[in-house]
Formats: C-alpha cells, sequence, structure tokens
C-alpha cells in the first residue's frame, strides 16, 4: 500500500524521499505545474527587504537578471523551508515567521518596532494566486510594498494512468495535500478520471484546515489535518490515519 503526494516539483521529491525514510512506500502525482514569470529588473529600485511565502518564488527569478542585488537584503520567509531555500539561494540575513502569512506580517512588523521605518519599499515576491492579500495587510500596518508575481503554478488536469489504475486496484492507501489549489486540482482531476469515489474513500491528510475544507466540500469523510501547518505534523497526521509503518 502506497501514500500519494500530491504537490509540485520538486518539493514531491524531498517529501518522498522523507517518507520513504519511515518506511512508507510513495507515489507521486504532482497536481500543480510550475511555471516562472519574467522578473522585471529595476536597478534604480529602492527596496529595504524583500517577503517570500514560497521557496518558488525565489526558485522563479535565481537565474534572472537583478536577482544578485536582492542577496544583500533582509528576506522575511514565511516558514523554515523557505527561509532554507533563501539561505541556499544566498540570503544571508533571514528572518523566519511560523508558517502562515498571518505571523509572518506579525513578524515584518515585529522586526520594525521601535524603529522609523526606513525610506524605501519592501519587495514581496509573489505567486499569481494568492490566498489573502499579504501586501495590502502590510500597507495598512503602515509599510510601502512592491508586489511582483514571480510565478504561477497551473493545474494538472488528469491523473496518469499509472495512480489511476493503483487506485482501480485499491493499492493506495491515503493522500497527502498541501495547499488548497492542490487539493482542489486533484479532487479535479480525480473526476475526469474517473476515479472520485475510490479517491475520496481512503484518508485525506491536509497540512491545515484551509486546505481540509477543500477535501471535505467535494465529500471526503476520512480527513486528518495536521496540528501546525508544517510537514513534520503532517506526517503525524499520516501516522495517526494509518498507522505508523514498522522499522
Amino acid at each position: 500500500m502506497a501514500m500519494l503526494v500530491t504537490r509540485p516539483q520538486p518539493d514531491n521529491d524531498a517529501t518522498a524521499a522523507a517518507l520513504r525514510a519511515k518506511g512508507y512506500d510513495v507515489l507521486l502525482a504532482p497536481m500543480l505545474r510550475f511555471e516562472p514569470v519574467p522578473f522585471p529588473d529595476d536597478p534604480d529600485a529602492n527596496y529595504t527587504g524583500v517577503i517570500v511565502t514560497s521557496a518558488n518564488a525565489l526558485r522563479a527569478i535565481a537565474d534572472q537578471p537583478g536577482f544578485a542585488r536582492l542577496l544583500k537584503l533582509p528576506l522575511f520567509a514565511v516558514g523554515k523551508h523557505t527561509a532554507r531555500a533563501a539561505r541556499d539561494a544566498g540570503f544571508k540575513d533571514v528572518i523566519v515567521a511560523d508558517g502562515d502569512a498571518a505571523r509572518l506580517r506579525l513578524k515584518v512588523a515585529d522586526s520594525v518596532r521601535g524603529k522609523k521605518k526606513a525610506e524605501g519599499a519592501l519587495l514581496y515576491l509573489a505567486g499569481a494566486d494568492l490566498s489573502r492579500d499579504l501586501a495590502g495587510e502590510l500597507r495598512e500596518d503602515g509599510f510601502n510594498v512592491v508586489m511582483q508575481t514571480t510565478y504561477r503554478m497551473l493545474p494538472v488536469p488528469t491523473l496518469p494512468g499509472d495512480i489511476c489504475d493503483e487506485f482501480a486496484a485499491n493499492r493506495i492507501e491515503a493522500v497527502l495535500h498541501y495547499s488548497r489549489r492542490s487539493a482542489r486540482a486533484f479532487i479535479d482531476a480525480t473526476r475526469a478520471s474517473g476515479i472520485e469515489i475510490s479517491a475520496l474513500a481512503i484518508p485525506q491528510c491536509c497540512l491545515s484546515e484551509s486546505v481540509s475544507d477543500v477535501v471535505r466540500e467535494a465529500g471526503a469523510t476520512q480527513v486528518m489535518v495536521a496540528r501546525t501547518p508544517d510537514e513534520k505534523a503532517l506526517f503525524e497526521a499520516l501516522d495517526r490515519a494509518v498507522g505508523a509503518p514498522a522499522r
């Protein structure tokens, strides 16, 4: 019996490796496809910091003109995974929030509490589809924020044939969902592939309550939610759903 990981490349490979190290069999079906967006290089821009809510934003512009100039700036990362990607990309001053945009907003505000806000703007490197208006919220807090879309994630319309065969043979034990968009794409793909009933009959392990709403609305009844929005907690939810594998 295998666990199905639906997150995009390259993160799904890292997740698969971590699950296999725990003793699980793993299948991959990325439900979103990464596509970078050209980054407008403005040498005269006066940025005082960078905000990132996904490692994909850094991946999208790492090879584009102007990226090297950003490395000298402090970077606010939504969580540990994004912070690690920022350090790997060359950022030295990385401030880490606790895993969601609300905490990131507070982290940015705390960083200048008691200080005069610097001239210039914070650069928010964002995806094309956002679950909340972080830039607008920070502007309400008095920050000058420039938002640049650096990538988009496109839904994959159908599941691979071999994954459909595994569902039909009842050889998939649980599905892991990391975002609302990938969960919605999974639901749409199961419908298009004609396997929605069997796909939703097994445990659906979700990174957050917001993600779980998508699969519940689609009819899933065995829904497990990570206690905190991080992969360690998601794996713990998987363990609760199917029982930790024997080591």
